[in-house]
């Protein structure tokens, strides 16, 4: 939200067995494919819902394997326009006066707190008849019809009055993190709801998002706001203390699995543990120590602030880096940074900046164990090559 509410989030559902022939028309999903994500949208191609499937909504990719390693401003603005270019919806008049970005690429700009719920297939159909039906037309109110007032609406479809509002921590205003809180206390009451509480990781190499709060929490820790409001409305001095004991006390990431869009299955997995992280720590300044003593090559974040931005034959991003008065191609995500013709040294680099970020100490940790796993055989593999590759430069 803007203005006095920012801070409060953004809020949708992702529906494991509902997808979508086009951002407004929905239907059951086939074998294979993952659910499409929906939510409400203020000003975007004249509707009031749009519906986009999951790995494009969290990473403006349409496949796991091409999610990039490591991002910044640059990339992002990339891959979601190349992807919201071949979005069927109407052309913006005038071009970029709508916010589509919102609707690709979500885990790039913040850590995403999911709630997964049991729901039935008929619902599903029963939801999917609804919402088609619908006028689908703008309805957007900041203070009774926004993002989370349409996730109350959708998990209320399934389990009604599971989500509600509060009077003292939001002003009434409904909020993402209130829609939380309220569902988890009603699955602590109702556990056939069978809720997992899980975390999308904010992709590495941006800047870190925020914690995510209630209206009273960022009128009061708004600093711009903090004066004003304290002077000219003693009610909030009483509910700040009263919105602390019944909503700041929340913690999304409490008992959180991880989410890794590798997994074919929607696989939610277990935080690297603090041992986890301190071990593969150890090892990477190693090898940060030993390419500091052997390498010229510049960082990756310097180099990426300079290469330019391409697809290759199978859609994957990769970046032109200068290298010794040549261009080279390095790949930047899971499907292609072995693949290019990259100096193994310039993919190494890639994947030990993106460890770094991976095992920043957080509590809780934002990363599981598989998936620093799986990026720790990445860089193996790569370093393996390098070694080849001066073995074959020695003659052997």
């Amino acid at each position: 939200y803007d203005g006095i509410f920012a801070g409060t989030g953004h809020a949708a559902v992702y529906l494991s067995r509902v997808c979508a022939d086009s951002p407004t028309v929905l239907r059951r999903c086939l074998p294979g494919e993952r659910g499409t994500v929906i939510s409400r949208y203020h000003g975007i191609a004249g509707h009031d819902w749009l519906a986009v499937p999951l790995i494009p909504y969290l990473y403006a990719v349409e496949n796991p394997e091409d999610v990039p390693l490591f991002a910044d401003s640059r990339l992002v603005a990339f891959l979601r326009r190349q992807y919201l270019d071949r979005l069927p919806l109407p052309a913006e008049k005038p071009a970029g006066s709508e916010p589509r970005y919102q609707l690709a690429g979500s885990a790039y700009d913040r850590t995403l707190y999911g709630f997964r719920i049991r729901t039935r297939p008929e619902q599903d159909d029963q939801l999917i008849a609804t919402l088609n039906a619908s006028a689908n037309a703008p309805s957007y109110e900041l203070l009774r019809s926004n993002c989370a007032d349409f996730v109350k609406q959708i998990v209320n479809f399934y389990y009604p009055r599971a989500v509600h509002r509060s009077i003292l921590a939001d002003l009434a205003v409904m909020t993402p993190k209130q829609a939380a809180k309220s569902l988890v206390s009603y699955s602590h009451r109702h556990p056939e709801v069978q809720l997992t509480s899980f975390i999308i990781p904010q992709v590495p190499g941006l800047r870190r998002s925020r914690p995510v709060h209630g209206v009273v929490e960022s009128l009061v820790l708004a600093k711009k706001y903090v004066t004003p409001v304290l002077l000219f409305h003693p009610f909030m001095v009483g509910a700040v203390e009263a919105a602390y004991w019944t909503g700041w006390r929340f913690d999304p990431a409490k008992g959180a699995l991880i989410f890794n869009p590798d997994d074919s299955r929607l696989g939610l997995e277990q935080p690297l543990t603090s041992a986890e992280r301190h071990s593969y720590a150890s090892q990477l300044n190693r090898i940060k120590k030993a390419n500091a003593e052997a390498s010229e090559v510049a960082d990756w974040r310097k180099l990426q602030s300079h290469a330019a931005l391409e697809l290759d034959s199978r859609g994957q991003a990769f970046r032109e880096v200068a290298l010794g008065g040549r261009m080279v191609p390095v790949g930047l995500c899971r499907g292609n940074a072995l693949q290019l013709s990259a100096p193994p040294e310039l993919v190494e680099d890639l994947l030990v900046t993106r460890l770094e970020a991976e095992l920043k100490p957080a509590k809780p940790m934002r990363t599981s164990g598989e998936q620093v796993e799986s990026d720790w055989k990445l860089l193996e593999a790569v370093r393996e090559q390098s070694r080849a590759a001066l073995s074959a430069d020695d003659g052997f």
